[in-house]
């Protein structure tokens, strides 16, 4: 690799689990940005070797942690940076590899009859249980069930690539396209005001490619996944139609608007009535949780753990009374709740 452009980027381009060798490592200066790019990928700690002057009789190798390469007196027009590999198992490459060997003939027999249908199931259970760890704040569970997901996606990647569908290159040039095309504001020279500036180009540039690619005409939100959960489709929804200026001018519309609606659902005269003013309701709720940014998803998410835990202390409580949870009042499971509420 060469230390000029690796200290411009924000993270290696290389294997981690190959060795790899940086020339041009000419001053502090591009020392520092190296160490910064490398640190996105190696931990600070990382054993490395500079060598100054290789195959002159004033030769020098340093072995050092790669914080401190930026540190080092020597460095100078004969610099070089010699990054050892990382463990085996710690690339992309090396993931890639693992899963085309579960496909191939010698592979696993449970891998090699999947298909795109019989892991669709596991797709959307993986993308839940990151969910799960995310609601729940655990990095370390987090990691694990990332990982998960990114194995059905390798998976899909594979079985299209023996089908001669597409390939995992094809997945990652396609999504490395988009992401640039999308982002002229940081890839290009297009000035944008703020988030709301970043989001209206992004909704003209989408519209721009349907109409280069020949699609029909589409609205606003027909692109959102008619099988995302309610309150994330809503959200979702909200959140388009704001950015072309269908919205509330102050939040205190959206506060009027919740009160209207939980009239409506007193008023409600059946259960088909009921249902549709319930649903008003959750809607300008949803609203709400737009307007003070919380993800209306992960909070109600994180109320259905918080009751699971207090309604296991009720269950708790009752066990240690030996009694069934069925023979407490209604009195006694609320004392037990209120305790279960205040661990958390």
């Amino acid at each position: 690799m060469d230390a000029l452009e690796l200290g411009q980027a924000h993270a290696p381009a290389t294997p981690s689990d190959l060795p790899a060798l940086v020339t041009q490592l000419h001053s502090p200066k591009i020392a520092a940005g190296v160490r910064m790019t490398l640190a996105a990928v190696y931990p600070d700690g990382h054993p490395v070797r500079l060598v100054h002057a290789a195959g002159r009789p004033d030769q020098l190798v340093e072995d050092l942690p790669l914080s401190e390469i930026h540190r080092s007196a020597h460095i100078g027009p004969l610099t070089m940076l010699y990054v050892p590999a990382l463990a085996e198992g710690t690339s992309f490459e090396a993931f890639h590899e693992i899963v085309a060997h579960l496909r191939a003939p010698e592979g696993c027999p449970w891998d090699r009859e999947q298909t795109h249908e019989s892991l669709r199931a596991h797709l959307l259970e993986e993308a839940y249980e990151a969910l799960a760890a995310m609601d729940a704040g655990q990095p370390a569970k987090m990691a694990e069930e990332l990982g998960d997901l990114l194995l059905q996606i390798v998976l899909h990647a594979q079985i299209a690539s023996e089908a001669h569908e597409f390939t995992m290159t094809d997945v990652l040039k396609g999504i490395h396209d988009k992401i640039v095309r999308r982002h002229p504001h940081v890839f290009g020279d297009l000035r944008v005001d703020g988030v709301g500036g970043v989001l209206k180009n992004w909704e003209a540039l989408k519209a721009a490619e349907r109409e280069q690619e020949g699609e029909e005409a589409k609205g606003l939100l027909d692109g959102v996944p008619a099988a995302l959960p309610a309150l994330i489709q809503a959200q979702e929804y909200q959140d388009r139609a704001a950015r072309v200026g269908f919205d509330w001018p102050e939040i205190g519309g959206v506060l009027e608007k919740i009160a209207e609606e939980l009239d409506e659902v007193r008023e409600a005269a059946d259960p088909e009535q009921l249902s549709a003013e319930l649903g008003d309701l959750f809607f300008a709720l949803v609203n709400f949780s737009r307007w003070k940014k919380v993800d209306a998803e992960s909070a109600l998410r994180g109320m259905n753990l918080r009751f699971k835990q207090r309604f296991a202390c009720i269950e708790t409580g009752a066990r240690k009374q030996g009694r069934k949870i069925s023979d407490l009042s209604l009195e006694e499971m609320e004392s037990l709740w209120q305790e279960g509420k205040k661990r958390g």
